[in-house]
């Protein structure tokens, strides 16, 4: 494996852009009329739909740059910018309406998309793939894990909300953005430096 990657950083990662503390407001939301016992069923099969599209863009994702011509450094940059501004929103979130729930059961959307394989997930899984495409094997763990600690706590989503009420969850969300954002400003150095590299040795 190459030294400048790491499993349990690219887990921490995507378990922060997937943010699930985040999407607990929303998801109960999504929940409302439906049975406690029913919401975990929900969770687990949804979850499971996410997985796949998340590891199809895993084993296909570098396919979707080629043709796209996209360098290494381009893509950092603008995954960094990306989380950026992911970070952002989680340390100053904008208000959740509580008029969100659904008529119907839910299916697919939100848990599956966006809450696991929204568009956030999706373009970091492809930075990854793009800055690390020897590492497949260390990416399907880390995408793995940080997929299976989502869905655990989605799925404990009433019990977490009865624990850590509103500002618990919101002061855990603000803890994730702060180190997100302290990843993503990583993530755009080491853009700029490999592009400034690159420009010195074609000089």
């Amino acid at each position: 494996m190459n030294t400048d990657f790491s499993i349990l950083s690219a887990m921490l990662l995507f378990l922060f852009v997937i943010d699930p503390f985040g999407n607990i407001p929303i998801l109960l939301a999504a929940m409302k009329g439906v049975a406690s016992r029913r919401q975990s069923q929900i969770v687990i099969r949804d979850g499971l739909i996410g997985l796949v599209i998340l590891v199809a863009f895993l084993f296909f994702g570098a396919e979707f740059l080629a043709l796209l011509h996209l360098e290494t450094e381009s893509i950092s940059i603008a995954g960094g910018v990306v989380l950026f501004v992911i970070a952002l929103k989680m340390i100053f979130p904008s208000p959740v309406s509580a008029n969100t729930a659904p008529a119907v059961e839910p299916f697919i959307v939100p848990v599956s998309i966006p809450m696991l394989a929204g568009p956030s997930t999706l373009a970091t899984l492809l930075v990854m793939v793009k800055s690390y495409p020897d590492e497949q094997q260390g990416l399907l763990i880390a995408i793995s894990a940080a997929w299976g600690i989502s869905v655990v706590i989605l799925a404990m989503a009433p019990l977490l909300n009865k624990i850590l009420k509103e500002k618990g969850l919101a002061a855990l969300e603000r803890l994730m953005g702060m180190l997100l954002l302290m990843m993503s400003v990583q993530m755009l150095v080491n853009g700029v430096r490999s592009l400034f590299t690159h420009t010195l040795s074609a000089i």
